[in-house]
């Protein structure tokens, strides 16, 4: 079946060559005070 993706190189893919990295959530959500004070603050 051409539809389906060629998934034979995954099962040979080697985990132990990939570097470990330490992810860092940058993107944080504002808290519920913070939405209030930039309300007050609008004109």
């Amino acid at each position: 079946m051409a539809d389906k993706p060629d998934v034979s190189e995954i099962a040979q893919f080697d985990k132990t060559k990939l570097k470990k990295t330490e992810t860092e959530e940058k993107n944080t959500l504002p808290t519920k005070e913070v939405i209030d004070q930039e309300k007050q603050v609008e004109p």
